[in-house]
């Protein structure tokens, strides 16, 4: 593996992470070595944890137990009650598997899920979520959110905003630094040497011909003209309803929808259990895996750690590449 073992930071301690984290832990032991940046009070009873100092010695250490580089939490980890406590160390978890694989000593950071109000109250956290925090650490103006499973790589151009919001934040800027970025990465990160983009447009049936909405006129077939000229590979703006099925994923490497619903119900109704979050345009890779702190279900043994070894497997698969 390139650069060594991932880094994986724990995440909220009250939610499914620690389970989840033995749970990967168990399934790919030396096979895929990671090491867990987290309080070791906060993991399930029984586990088999080895102390480490470095991340470097979780290579070895993987085989017989979960490697555990130790971040101390002031309060202890009640399953689905989140400490306000324990935020500010939540966040500490974070920066330290970013300062780590900076400096090239983890390959990879994939990060366990957070609960950002939790964050918020117990810290003042002054991020909308992991992504931006991420960006904010790595000194990058503009991060790119690809969802991805095997069946379906897509990104969303805007994310988490209110429907109505769409058309206001959705500019030509916003548009051709997500295309740039996305396009970037799949060169780099995923290997593939041409990749091709399908493009959704914005309206109903791409808008009709400007008869539902001129964004796919105005906007977005502008946009994709400059960027064909250039020698992208790009088609739309597609109707995003026909978009997905199994004949049209197969002419594309990737998806890019123009908000978050547009792009995330298609990929969690294909495969809902391993989807992986991936940040792109970081100068290093993340990944984490996509769903949230599960607090319902946390400390009852029931998680399905699906998602987290599709990320784990995601990132090595990244470092690989970059590698290369």
């Amino acid at each position: 593996m390139s650069g060594g073992a991932i880094a994986l930071s724990c995440g909220e301690p009250a939610g499914v992470g620690p389970e989840i984290a033995v749970k990967a832990w168990e399934a790919l032991g030396a096979r895929l070595p990671f090491f867990w940046i987290g309080d070791p009070a906060h993991l399930p009873d029984g586990t088999p944890v080895a102390h480490i100092h470095a991340p470097e010695e979780a290579l070895h250490a993987a085989a017989t137990a979960l490697p555990v580089l130790a971040q101390p939490f002031p309060a202890p980890a009640v399953p689905g009650r989140p400490a306000p406590e324990n935020a500010a160390a939540v966040i500490a978890a974070i920066a330290r598997g970013v300062e780590l694989v900076q400096e090239g000593r983890a390959s990879a950071l994939c990060t366990a899920p957070i609960h950002k109000k939790a964050l918020q109250d117990g810290a003042g956290f002054a991020h909308p979520g992991h992504t931006e925090y991420l960006a904010h650490l790595a000194g990058v103006d503009r991060v790119v959110m690809m969802l991805a499973c095997p069946a379906l790589r897509v990104v969303p151009v805007t994310i988490h905003i209110a429907l109505r919001d769409v058309p206001g934040a959705l500019t030509a800027e916003l548009l051709e630094d997500t295309l740039r970025i996305t396009h970037a990465s799949l060169i780099g990160d995923f290997g593939i040497d041409a990749p091709r983009l399908a493009v959704a447009g914005l309206n109903p049936h791409a808008g009709e011909g400007g008869a539902m909405g001129r964004e796919e006129i105005a906007l977005i077939g502008p946009v994709l003209e400059r960027l064909r000229d250039e020698g992208m590979a790009l088609a739309g703006p597609l109707s995003a309803d026909t978009m997905f099925h199994a004949g049209a994923r197969a002419g594309y490497d990737a998806a890019i929808a123009m908000y978050h619903d547009q792009a995330l119900i298609p990929i969690k109704t294909l495969d809902f259990a391993g989807g992986v979050n991936v940040t792109l345009g970081l100068p290093f890779i993340r990944t984490s895996p996509d769903h949230g702190t599960a607090f319902d279900i946390a400390g009852t043994g029931r998680a399905d750690p699906s998602s987290l070894i599709a990320a784990l497997e995601m990132a090595r698969d990244m470092a690989r590449a970059r590698g290369a």
